[in-house]
């Protein structure tokens, strides 16, 4: 028997402003590594978690986890564009996957071509 793939959440900006608001978040290993690399900082993610959006298109299904990847882009304090990538762990708290600034990651695809 094949397992259905989980729905989307339809509420997700909801469920992440309420995780952010209850402390109910966890940065994963691989989320801090990449912060420490790009030189962003805890306060950025948040209020981007916060006040960003959700960008449909940039969701991805994990297949190892089973469960949505959503991606939220907003402003930093400082206006810098950042995109968030966040699940969540068994509707307990909301995981920080990774994050990065927009203009960098779209240089390093131009760099990669």
């Amino acid at each position: 028997m094949t397992k259905r793939r989980q729905e989307k959440k339809s509420d997700l900006l909801l469920l992440v402003r309420h995780f952010v608001e209850n402390g109910k978040y966890l940065e994963t290993a691989h989320a801090l590594q990449r912060q420490r690399e790009r030189r962003i900082i805890l306060p950025d993610i948040l209020h981007v978690l916060m006040t960003g959006y959700h960008e449909k298109r940039k969701d991805q299904f994990d297949e190892v986890w089973q469960s949505w990847n959503y991606a939220i882009r907003g402003k930093t304090a400082n206006n810098e564009d950042l995109r968030v990538i966040v699940a969540f762990d068994e509707e307990v708290s909301l995981l920080v996957i990774t994050a990065f600034y927009i203009e960098e990651k779209e240089k390093n695809e131009k760099n990669e071509n």
